[in-house]
């Protein structure tokens, strides 16, 4: 028996089909399918279920996008009924948008059918979003799939969007097909599988990494120093420094910046001064030098601190400047807080050739409220006599930020006092803008 109250719904349902009108009915659906544990054993084949698939899938046909979107997140609570209809659309429809939320909504059931039809549609769509969507799912389903996408790991036709399905996947089981395929003569899937692999902290892995940094491919070297870059665990034991450090030589700029970014998370000593050594040669490129300062900057040391004080001391090119500034005003730790703010206020004191470029001193002013450092108020104020009104700003913006009623009390005082024009006017500004 159905009561009155969802008969009701059945029928406004059924009018809204009727008069195709789309979004009435995925309303409509929303109340009539509970949110709930799906049947996942047995198939749900009483009339009214029968009845909701068939208006949810009629709006998975005709829907517009969104109508789609909606509707393809209520088929999943009807239980293992759906499975079959999306199959088939899988199988028969020529619409891609419509096969890409059957395949996407498949991934939602833990069932061979629904592995089985997504498996199919990967090895036959000649469609990447397809296969992508199709991977995608497969991976949500999980344990299930693993044994399935193994087998199709023997096909080289099939070999590379299994492994791609697999990585998605990321569970344990898949450790072992995916070590498999590391010296495939395919290089994405062996890149994909290093990748992948790179997510697990298992003793087999680490000596594939090891061995990947001489790939001749860049594209898996890359790879492989990232995953190593993760595992500071191992730093010591298989001094991963000593074996990443030649990959910033690297042929391949790419595989460079990734060994940067390994180096800038293992943190240790050699790695900082491993990168000054890249950092100081002339014959580095300006994205690599960024990518560097970027590094030297996570590890925030104080060695690594030192090291971008001495490269400022040779002034770099513009963008090399700017990034030292940015990453020296992301500092955390206190004690390295200060050495950070002194660095910028010896730029400005010192009258450092970048801050000639009113831009430079504006990205220093901004840095400098970041690191709320004292000593920093005074030539904050000294900016507001800056040429520049976008200096003027910043400057302003730091010093509310580093310490409001202390940079007040101060510009008061300077407002009274006999100073430079410039300065006064800076001044002024900086008082009208106060309370904003």
């Amino acid at each position: 028996m159905v009561n009155t109250s969802i008969q009701l719904k059945l029928e406004q349902a059924q009018a809204a089909f009727t008069a195709s009108n789309w979004s009435l009915l995925v309303q409509c659906l929303q109340q009539l399918i509970p949110v709930g544990k799906r049947e996942q054993s047995g198939i749900n084949t009483t009339p009214e279920a029968t009845q909701l698939l068939n208006f949810a899938i009629a709006v998975l046909f005709a829907g517009d996008f969104q109508q789609r979107w909606d509707v393809a997140k209520l088929i999943p609570r009807l239980g293992t009924i759906a499975i079959a209809p999306l199959v088939e659309i899988l199988e028969e429809d020529d619409d891609d948008e419509l096969c890409w939320f059957a395949a996407r909504t498949l991934g939602e059931f833990d069932h061979p059918q629904a592995i089985a039809a997504l498996v199919e549609l990967i090895k036959t769509t000649d469609n990447e979003e397809l296969q992508a969507i199709a991977a995608t799912a497969l991976g949500q389903i999980g344990s299930s799939a693993v044994t399935v996408l193994t087998e199709l790991l023997v096909d080289e036709n099939t070999r590379l969007i299994a492994v791609r399905s697999l990585a998605y996947i990321r569970r344990s089981e898949t450790i072992a097909p995916l070590l498999s395929v590391v010296s495939d003569p395919q290089v994405n899937v062996r890149a994909t599988a290093i990748e992948a692999l790179s997510s697990f902290h298992d003793s087999r892995i680490a000596p594939v990494l090891l061995h990947a940094l001489n790939d001749i491919a860049a594209f898996v070297r890359r790879e492989a120093v990232l995953g190593l870059g993760f595992r500071a665990d191992l730093c010591t034991e298989l001094d991963l420094v000593a074996h990443i450090l030649p990959r910033l030589y690297d042929f391949n700029l790419d595989v460079c910046h990734a060994a940067a970014i390994a180096l800038g998370r293992l943190g240790t000593e050699p790695a900082v001064i491993g990168l000054d050594q890249v950092l100081q040669s002339p014959h580095t490129p300006e994205s690599l030098q960024i990518e560097i300062v970027r590094a030297l900057g996570r590890i925030e040391s104080n060695l690594a601190l030192d090291k971008l004080s001495s490269f400022l001391e040779q002034s770099p090119s513009v963008a090399v400047c700017q990034e030292i500034i940015t990453v020296l005003g992301q500092v955390e730790q206190p004690n390295n807080q200060v050495k950070a703010a002194n660095i910028l206020i010896n730029m400005l004191r010192l009258q450092h050739p970048a801050t000639e470029i009113g831009r430079i001193r504006g990205v220093i002013a901004l840095s400098l409220g970041y690191l709320g450092q004292l000593p920093a108020i005074e030539p904050l104020i000294n900016l507001l006599a800056d040429s520049e009104r976008v200096v003027k700003l910043h400057a302003i913006a730091a010093l509310k930020k580093l310490a409001p009623e202390i940079a007040h009390q101060q510009l008061q005082q300077i407002a009274t006092s006999d100073v430079a024009p410039e300065l006064k006017q800076g001044v002024a500004i900086a008082l009208a803008e106060w309370s904003n």
